[in-house]
């Protein structure tokens, strides 16, 4: 009967003990600080989201306007809201010790000048300024190659110590406004051991971009929507490596550094003839002036527009592609451990995506 008394009280206190380690787990989890990526739904940032889940980053909470169901399914906490409002921001910083901030808006278009700027320079400020209260200690900023490398000259190869090319990138909102988000979150989140580190892609391709924000060019090519081959040329990167280059940039980025990331500098001429080996579709052969080229897709945009009708290339896009956007990944591959894919690679899956999501799989004939 001693015995079985015994017994007993041992198993009562090892169920006790048992609980009292799993409370502690509990509250040891709620109070781990989290994570928190900015504009996670976006092309760079559902590749970015996933990644994290797959490493199995926890908790993982992200700040979106919306909240697709993969989300929700992955287990991730979404706060549903605009970057721009500091209280919907204040809540998301809630908690985090780390924020990846890749929230903002992809547009050629003029009329885009004044959104761009808000979501990019007084957004970055009123996250900062959040961050700062929450006492979070690390942000790492999605900005873009175009703050820097971009030159008339395709011989020269720009890395992070390029100057600002002001009289080049002030013609066009968006690199303007990065340009000067840049310079906010430098301003806003330093000192007492905080950290920023920002990221500097070139053009982004690959599987996943639902918004055409930087695969645009590819859906236009097998449209047969572009008719010239521009005199520049462009870098561009998968998104999936951009990604991966965010979280060693998390990892061991250093504060108030920027890293170019890019996997290829090829003209225009070489980039649509890889396309036109991928796709069999033909590549664009006539070459223009860049000065006639924009004037004329100014004239068509005019006439689209008069007829209430989206133009079928926009003349800033001309205009851009009379420059290099050439870019030196040298520093994101010492320090960063940057290794990018074949390029190769990611134009088939790049081609692939957007046959099979905006052409209905009938685009192209077969891959070589």
């Amino acid at each position: 009967m001693a015995t079985t008394k015994k017994v007993t009280a041992k198993k009562a206190a090892t169920k006790t003990k048992k609980a009292a380690a799993s409370k502690t787990t509990a509250v040891a989890r709620r109070s781990r600080p989290a994570t928190l990526v900015t504009g996670g739904t976006g092309f760079l940032g559902s590749h970015l989201v996933r990644l994290l889940v797959d490493a199995g980053v926890k908790p993982l909470r992200v700040l979106s306007t919306s909240a697709p169901a993969w989300l929700e399914e992955a287990g991730i906490e979404v706060v549903e809201g605009s970057i721009t409002s500091a209280d919907t921001v204040a809540r998301a910083v809630g908690g985090v010790a780390e924020v990846y901030h890749l929230a903002g808006r992809v547009s050629r278009g003029p009329e885009d000048a004044h959104l761009m700027y808000k979501l990019h320079v007084d957004g970055t400020r009123v996250l900062c300024e959040a961050a700062r209260a929450a006492g979070v200690k690390s942000i790492v900023m999605a900005s873009t190659s175009g703050t820097i490398a971009v030159t008339e000259d395709g011989d020269i190869v720009p890395d992070e110590d390029w100057p600002t090319p002001l009289d080049i990138i002030s013609r066009w909102p968006y690199y303007a406004s990065k340009l000067y988000q840049e310079r906010v979150a430098l301003e806003n989140f330093s000192g007492d051991g905080r950290r920023l580190v920002i990221l500097n892609p070139s053009l982004l391709l690959g599987p996943g971009d639902e918004r055409l924000s930087s695969t645009k060019v590819v859906l236009d090519f097998l449209s047969r929507k572009i008719p010239t081959v521009p005199k520049g040329g462009l870098s561009f990167v998968d998104a999936r490596d951009a990604a991966a280059a965010f979280v060693a940039a998390m990892r061991g980025g250093r504060h108030g550094e920027r890293y170019l990331l890019g996997s290829a500098n090829w003209t225009f001429d070489r980039f649509f003839k890889r396309l036109e080996r991928i796709t069999k579709i033909p590549a664009p052969f006539v070459s223009l002036p860049s000065k006639l080229a924009v004037a004329g897709a100014r004239g068509i945009s005019s006439l689209f527009k008069q007829w209430k009708l989206a133009p079928p290339v926009e003349p800033s896009e001309i205009e851009m592609a009379g420059y290099f956007w050439y870019l030196d990944s040298s520093k994101a591959e010492r320090e960063l451990g940057f290794t990018p894919r074949d390029p190769q690679e990611t134009l088939l899956d790049t081609t692939t995506y957007v046959r099979e999501n905006f052409l209905g799989g009938a685009a192209f004939g077969k891959a070589v």
